[in-house]
């Protein structure tokens, strides 16, 4: 009766062979290792990449529409006022006609933002003076260090009172508890420190309607307090000259009431939006429609880096098929003979099969390991964030085994072709 071989003596007898040339497999496997731990590596710094653009996005709100105020690149003769004020943006009527007219908005929040001389006795620097409402700290991700944020209250009260940025207070009071202590915007007006926000990284431009923030360097005022004391006109020096701004309003930040609402409702604001602003001076912002493309982008970046790769697993699988060629014409006799005692070509297939799956499989672990080793490295020594899915050593791993059984086919099949007879004869 035909031989037939079981698959642990398969496996059994393919290991010895191995071990046999164990530098000559060792060099077969390397190929495979350096590709699933590139697969690996490249997957965990993919996969970051886009975990940090998701999150910047959605810290905006999935259910949420920004307008924001655009200075013209032109001054046209429209935008310039009595004694060259430039006017330009949101306005109080367009928050108000917002709100009225469209049903599916519940709230719409308004900030308004400049840049200000900060002192505080002989410190001072420059910062940014955001003129917000209570619910602006929550929208953009900020806590707080210590002491409290703008109230409602402190809006109706128009209190002049602010919270500071971590790196402002830093500045301003390097050695002093800065709660209950009093800075000064603009040289006239002066606040009490109610509070202080946690450092935060700067936040990357998103499209060409937000720009990048660094809210470590921010003060914030009252929004109805910013009004009753800088007024609508704001006046900036400029290498020794002066110049004026209309601008009432920064930023609305908008709350649908369902996301399925949010691309309709957002088409209906700009089209009311552009009946009272010609010169385009207002943009529309719908951060759901960043967040998608944000996810594309990412996952065919993530595709890229998998299939470079991947190349390295190609190069080790022609490394593996080229090894096993070699075995093939140094055991042609070993060939004959298992034909002879009745050996099918099925068992040679499965025999050479299993030395190259073997030294693939090796190879896969390995190279997990060496993945998984550097990706840690990688976050803890070069400060590079990377994240590990629970898919990617695996997926690497399957990807090694599939290396083995294409590449190993070839050989197999060439091994089981032989002529019995001729292989016997073979010296």
């Amino acid at each position: 009766m035909p031989m037939i071989i079981p698959s642990l003596a398969v496996l059994r007898l393919g290991l010895k062979s191995l071990l046999l040339h164990k530098l000559r497999s060792a060099l077969a496997t390397c190929g495979i290792v350096l590709g699933v731990a590139s697969v690996i590596v490249m997957l965990a710094v993919g996969e970051a990449a886009r975990f940090e653009a998701v999150e910047r996005i959605k810290q905006l709100g999935a259910t949420t529409i920004i307008l924001r105020s655009v200075k013209p690149e032109k001054e046209t003769g429209e935008s310039i006022e009595n004694e060259g004020t430039l006017s330009y943006g949101l306005t109080g009527p367009d928050l108000e006609r917002i709100v009225s007219t469209v049903p599916s908005v519940l709230t719409a929040t308004p900030m308004r933002e400049f840049r200000k001389r900060l002192r505080c006795l002989d410190r001072k620097m420059e910062g940014r003076v955001v003129a917000v409402m209570p619910g602006y700290l929550a929208a953009n991700g900020l806590k707080l260090a210590r002491g409290r944020f703008i109230t409602d209250l402190d809006n109706d009260r128009f209190a002049n009172l602010a919270v500071l940025g971590a790196e402002t207070a830093e500045l301003l009071f390097p050695f002093d508890d800065p709660l209950g202590r009093t800075i000064r915007i603009d040289e006239t007006q002066y606040y009490r420190v109610v509070g202080v926000t946690q450092r935060r990284a700067p936040s990357a431009g998103i499209g060409s309607s937000l720009a990048a923030q660094d809210f470590n360097r921010d003060v914030y005022l009252p929004f109805a307090a910013d009004r009753a004391r800088f007024g609508k006109v704001l006046t900036t020096e400029r290498a020794g000259s002066f110049q004026q701004e209309r601008l009432e309003i920064s930023q609305i930040t908008i709350a649908v009431d369902d996301v399925r609402n949010v691309r309709e409702t957002a088409a209906i604001i700009g089209g009311l939006i552009k009946q009272f602003h010609k010169r385009e001076d207002v943009a529309v912002t719908v951060p759901l429609d960043l967040l998608e493309k944000v996810e594309e982008t990412q996952r065919i970046f993530s595709y890229v880096l998998g299939s470079i790769a991947s190349i390295a697993l190609v190069v080790g699988g022609i490394g593996i098929m080229n090894i096993m060629l070699a075995t093939v014409s140094e055991r042609t006799r070993e060939i004959g003979i298992r034909r002879a005692l009745g050996a099918k070509r099925s068992d040679i297939v499965r025999q050479f099969l299993a030395e190259t799956v073997a030294l693939s499989s090796l190879g896969g672990i390995l190279g997990v390991c060496l993945g998984l080793a550097v990706a840690v490295g990688v976050t803890r020594f070069v400060a590079l964030q990377t994240i590990l899915r629970p898919w990617s050593p695996i997926v690497a791993f399957a990807i090694s085994i599939a290396v083995g059984v294409v590449f190993g086919t070839y050989p197999a099949t060439r091994a089981a072709r032989m002529d019995p007879i001729e292989a016997l004869r073979h010296e």
